[in-house]
């Protein structure tokens, strides 16, 4: 029997943990909303601020449905869809499964069809998460202690400790942005991608500061991805 990224049974899979992934939601949602009204939080305030957090998730839920839509190339719907529904990261799943193809020595330009590589795949998204998924409860009440500690000492260096660790974390993908800068103009794709990211970005915080357009503090993010994305769609099919 040939293998499908798309069976049956792997749409079943995915349903069952969306399913999960939905009623959790719900029952924080319920939990949520009776204790506020509990706490003495008016309805009419509980709804406004439930149905304004909906439309805050518009932006995100987009730029999760592109990374669905660009690992459904190879990877087929049912496991993108389940890993975008509980992780929500293309940053993570993306080189996750890249670095993965490449060390078996395959592209990642066509659907997979062996179900060991598929299989090896899927293990190291699943795999390569985990850390985030256990470290948290052990070490953030020691490293928000720690990062609060230094904040009240210098509230300087506590700003600057903390940018420092995101640019970290972003300055781990770099490697997959300039890996092929030597191939020709096409390896500069990423590059370029990146940059345009970059401007929406500063666009965005330029409408945020100078016009207090404060709203935009949430879709920042998401809107720069989006951007990113639709301008490497367009500009690939130029430059290759």
């Amino acid at each position: 029997m040939n293998f499908n990224t798309n069976s049956a049974f792997l749409y079943g899979l995915a349903a069952l943990v969306i399913i999960f992934v939905l009623a959790q939601s719900v029952f924080f949602l319920v939990r949520a909303y009776r204790r506020g009204v509990e706490l003495g939080i008016s309805r009419a305030q509980l709804k406004k601020t439930v149905v304004s957090t909906a439309v805050f998730t518009i932006a995100p839920a987009i730029s999760i449905l592109i990374g669905i839509v660009t690992l459904s190339k190879f990877l087929g719907i049912p496991l993108p869809w389940i890993r975008m529904s509980v992780i929500g990261a293309i940053t993570y799943e993306l080189p996750a499964a890249t670095s993965t193809a490449n060390a078996l020595g395959l592209s990642l330009s066509d659907m997979i069809t062996d179900p060991k590589v598929y299989s090896a795949i899927a293990w190291v998204m699943t795999l390569g998460i985990l850390p985030s998924i256990i470290l948290p409860p052990i070490l953030m009440k020691k490293i928000q202690g720690g990062m609060l500690k230094l904040k009240n000492k210098d509230s300087k260096w506590g700003d600057l400790f903390l940018t420092a660790m995101f640019l970290g974390m972003i300055s781990a993908f770099l490697g997959m942005v300039f890996a092929d800068v030597r191939s020709g103009i096409a390896g500069w794709i990423p590059i370029f991608v990146l940059l345009f990211s970059a401007l929406i970005m500063a666009l965005c915080g330029l409408l945020i500061k100078k016009c207090n357009m404060k709203w935009l503090e949430t879709y920042a993010l998401a809107i720069s991805m989006v951007g990113a994305m639709a301008f490497a769609v367009v500009i690939t099919p130029i430059l290759v």
